[in-house]
Parts: C-alpha cells; sequence; structure tokens
C-alpha cells in the first residue's frame, strides 16, 4: 500500500504525461483519483485541483486538528495527506 504522498506524487507524475488524465483531474478530481488509486473517498471529501503557473502560487495548509472520526479514518488509511 503506498503512503499519501506517494500517492500524490503518481498523480501529479501522470497529469504531466497525460493530457486526457490532466482534463478529467481538472474536470472531476475525485472521481479521476478514485480511479487512478483504486480507493474510495468519503462522500464528505472534497477534492480541489489548483493548476500553478508562473504568476500564481498554491500553499496547502495541513488541516486543522479537530478531525471528524471519518476523516481521521481517512488519514490513518494513507488516503488524505496536507497536499490535497
Amino acid at each position: 500500500m503506498r503512503n499519501g504522498n506517494e500517492a500524490l506524487d503518481q498523480i501529479v507524475e501522470k497529469s504531466t504525461l497525460d493530457a486526457d488524465f490532466r482534463q478529467n483531474l481538472l474536470a472531476d478530481p475525485k472521481a479521476t483519483i478514485c480511479k487512478e488509486l483504486g480507493v474510495t473517498l468519503p462522500d464528505s471529501m472534497t477534492v480541489k485541483i489548483h493548476e500553478s503557473d508562473m504568476q500564481t502560487v498554491h500553499l496547502a495548509l495541513p488541516p486543522a486538528m479537530d478531525l471528524t472520526d471519518e476523516q481521521l479514518e481517512a488519514v490513518a488509511a494513507g488516503l488524505c495527506c496536507c497536499g490535497w
């Protein structure tokens, strides 16, 4: 089983090599990630993709420590990390 960082690396790498995958990721990130990684993300989880350019910097902050039981379970399973 890969950890969250490895999964994120896999998604980012494929998005740079496969234009169709990148478009699917931008259009429906949650479904695309679930299909690519073979995982199910909780309905309560939202996935947002930000496409960087030379004028914009995106900074992802780690989640606040007041996670729900469902979120803690996802983190423990390696399905959620600070990068997404």
